[in-house]
């Protein structure tokens, strides 16, 4: 019979010995987690996120982070931490840093959404030069800057562990970006990165160039996010020319760019081509029309590969919507379609209400529903698509979570997501 962990124990006890204040929220979590009868065989994600409970708890501090690192110093069945929308800062990153160098057993770190700042990130990817066991980290929303961003870059060119890393909303520039992309053409272990909204100073796309040369390269990058990047017509063209000789990535993001018709044809002449690309999100763009004709087209007939495309808010009419609905009756590949935010006639209605009762498009793989009102077909939206939940989960899920997030089951990097 396996030994009760007793965390909750050791927890109080930390803190009379450091003598800090008990946080409440901590030892809920604790307790829980106590009674986990699975945890010391399959170990446990201790989920410690300040945001989105129904009643205010107390967030975690670096204070608070102090005591519970002693605790988990002796407990090798946590393998995961989410800490994310909490109050750490330099000196948690410090505390945690040291964790990390001593710890051989947590795979994955949520610290997204903290007050981590440029040197919390020298200290966290210090760290990770010598840790061997993490496996997925997410830093989002922490304003490590341009040269907080270089630590990561400079520590993937010898981290052989990490698999899946989320830089995205740290206000990482122009040389952390060309950095990283470097650093990728020689990395051959990380699956996953995201670089979304970096804050560039230069319309010239020499962050798209750069991370271009590298996917003609990298032979393990399997998921790539390049949201926010104000990419245009030019900077999707390298992507694409790099994309034919790029057998293993299955996931591209380039949603809320400045990608147009032309962008779109690109993407159309690739996917004629490219038999790896599964999921392409390219929500909050302006392919209208013309775009989404061209890939329907190409999906109708030369594509048998991709299984979910996500055109929301394109600036598209229903002429462009039904030639998608058409192409979905001949490619029994594409699952998933989202197309909330476009310009929905009654044409583009019968069209996806059709699709629905042949059962040709379920209803947990797009963001739209049928339904009528005297007689006559409407849409509404669903809170459906490929990561509505990438930065929160509700605490009472309204949605299934494949469905909410479809691009984690589509395309799975890591037991850790």
């Amino acid at each position: 019979m396996a030994v009760a962990p007793d965390l909750h124990l050791h927890y109080m006890e930390a803190c009379q010995n450091l003598s800090q204040a008990e946080n409440p929220f901590i030892a809920r979590v604790l307790q829980e987690a106590d009674k986990n009868d699975e945890i010391s065989t399959k170990g446990i994600t201790l989920k410690l996120a300040g945001n989105n409970h129904l009643v205010p708890v107390p967030r975690v501090t670096d204070n608070d982070l102090a005591v519970l690192v002693s605790v988990l110093g002796q407990a090798p069945f946590v393998t995961g931490l989410d800490l994310a929308y909490n109050l750490l800062t330099d000196v948690g990153a410090e505390i945690m840093s040291i964790f990390l160098q001593e710890n051989s057993t947590l795979q994955y770190l949520n610290l997204m959404f903290n007050d981590i700042g440029t040197s919390g990130a020298e200290l966290i990817a210090g760290a990770l030069h010598k840790n061997q066991s993490l496996v997925h980290l997410r830093m989002t929303g922490n304003r490590i800057g341009n040269q907080g961003g270089m630590f990561f870059a400079s520590m993937l060119e010898t981290n052989s562990t990490l698999k899946k890393l989320d830089l995205g909303d740290c206000d990482v520039g122009l040389r952390c970006l060309i950095a990283t992309a470097i650093a990728l053409t020689q990395n051959k272990s990380l699956k996953a990165i995201n670089l979304n909204r970096p804050l560039l100073s230069t319309q010239q796309e020499e962050t798209t160039v750069h991370i271009a040369l590298m996917l003609r390269s990298n032979s393990s990058l399997v998921e790539l996010h390049l949201g926010k990047h104000e990419m245009k017509n030019f900077g999707v063209e390298r992507l694409c020319d790099a994309l034919y000789e790029n057998s293993t990535l299955r996931y591209l993001d380039l949603s809320c760019n400045n990608i147009i018709c032309d962008g779109a044809k690109f993407l159309g002449e690739l996917l004629k081509k490219n038999h790896t690309l599964e999921i392409l999100d390219l929500d909050a763009n302006r392919i209208e029309d013309a775009g989404i004709i061209y890939l329907s087209e190409t999906l109708a007939t030369r594509n048998r590969t991709l299984k979910a495309l996500s055109v929301v808010s394109n600036n598209i009419t229903g002429r462009g919507l039904v030639a998608l609905a058409q192409a979905m009756h001949s490619n029994m590949t594409l699952s998933h379609i989202y197309i909330w935010g476009n310009k929905i006639d009654r044409s583009t209605c019968a069209a996806f209400a059709e699709l629905m009762a042949v059962e040709r498009l379920h209803p947990d793989c797009t963001d739209v529903a049928p339904y009528k009102v005297d007689g006559e077909i409407f849409l509404a939206e669903l809170s459906h698509g490929l990561a509505k939940h990438r930065y929160w989960s509700p605490r009472c899920a309204a949605v299934a979570p494949g469905a909410a997030n479809a691009s984690l089951e589509i395309v799975p990097v890591s037991e850790y997501l």
